[in-house]
């Protein structure tokens, strides 16, 4: 199909079995063993597909949104933005809206947390921060301390570096463990009134040695938020 047939074909069902065969879904074979549901619209909670049926989005699109679909106020917003100015590089500029953003997490942060490092998504945010961490030993002159601990259960994001302070075993990634780092999995701490017998298995011989030696261990430990 050539562009200008997808083109003329964006106002019928056709562009909908283009995607099926060109376009490769989040979490999806190739092909799909269950074809994308085609959306319409979004309103609130409420997502309509393109044959009438409504479906409420439980899961406020991975998250991102969470006021729901068409809020008056971030429209405002957005549609304010984008006639100023959609996008630049942060590399060597910056804007008020930036600053005005920063300015709040500062204030939502404790004392001693008063810089800020914009990303774009939850994994990213996760890649930097265990970059700062290592740069930062290799800044006090511990290049070997690379490693991170981090719970088991976790899911921290499907790039490389988030991939591997998941869960190595529970997640998603097990097809990837011989492209990953080598990770410290504590036992995760069990809710208030569960056993941790029930949820935590014992962390190996070798990796326990890491923590309790008298040297400096290997791995940071490495607290991130996502917002």
């Amino acid at each position: 199909m050539t562009k200008s047939a997808l083109d003329m074909s964006r106002f019928s069902d056709e562009w909908l079995d283009f995607e099926r065969h060109h376009t490769w879904h989040p979490y999806t074979s190739v092909p799909a063993a269950v074809p994308p549901l085609p959306v319409a619209s979004a309103s609130g909670v409420t997502i309509t597909l393109t044959d009438g049926t409504e479906l409420i989005d439980a899961m406020s699109s991975w998250w991102s949104a969470i006021h729901g679909y068409g809020h008056p106020a971030i429209r405002k917003a957005l549609h304010e933005q984008v006639d100023t100015v959609a996008h630049v590089m942060f590399g060597g500029l910056t804007h008020r809206p930036a600053a005005s953003l920063v300015e709040r997490l500062v204030s939502l942060t404790p004392a001693g947390l008063e810089r800020v490092f914009l990303c774009d998504s939850g994994s990213v945010s996760v890649e930097v921060a265990m970059k700062m961490a290592c740069q930062y030993q290799v800044a006090r002159g511990r290049e070997g301390r690379s490693r991170f601990a981090s719970f088991r259960h976790g899911y921290h994001g499907d790039t490389i570096g988030a991939m591997s302070v998941s869960d190595p075993q529970n997640g998603m990634h097990r097809l990837f463990t011989g492209l990953l780092g080598d990770q410290l999995h504590l036992p995760a701490p069990p809710p208030a009134g569960v056993s941790s017998t029930f949820l935590c298995r014992p962390t190996p011989k070798r990796r326990r040695s890491t923590v309790s030696s008298r040297q400096s261990p290997s791995f940071s430990a490495l607290p991130v938020s996502e917002a």
